[in-house]
């Protein structure tokens, strides 16, 4: 199996691959390697909800956001290690809640 933190890591320098998410990724397997610790469940803090509601009333299409929505609704369905990178990551840049096993 890949060393994905060592991987990522090697991805933070001299690559064009460099992102904030990636190093908040980076944090995120340093805290916790396997995120073992984490359940692949993302909160809905309401803040995504209601501007899906609002796009919906104005007839505003919002495809990332909406996709996001769901995702964080898909992730209330099964424990996946992609939900748990999730998780980790809207902890990390925004502190949102996440549920520890």
């Amino acid at each position: 199996m890949t060393d994905v933190r060592d991987v990522f890591r090697s991805w933070q320098e001299g690559t064009v691959i460099r992102s904030w998410l990636l190093d908040l990724a980076v944090n995120a397997l340093d805290e916790d390697e396997h995120l073992d610790g984490l359940r692949g469940y993302a909160q809905d803090s309401g803040e995504g909800r209601w501007t899906v509601e609002a796009a919906i009333d104005h007839a505003v299409p919002l495809p990332a956001i909406t996709a996001s929505l769901f995702a964080r609704f898909a992730s209330r369905q099964e424990d996946s290690p992609q939900m748990k990178m999730i998780a980790a990551l809207r902890n990390q840049f925004g502190g949102h809640a996440v549920e520890k096993k």
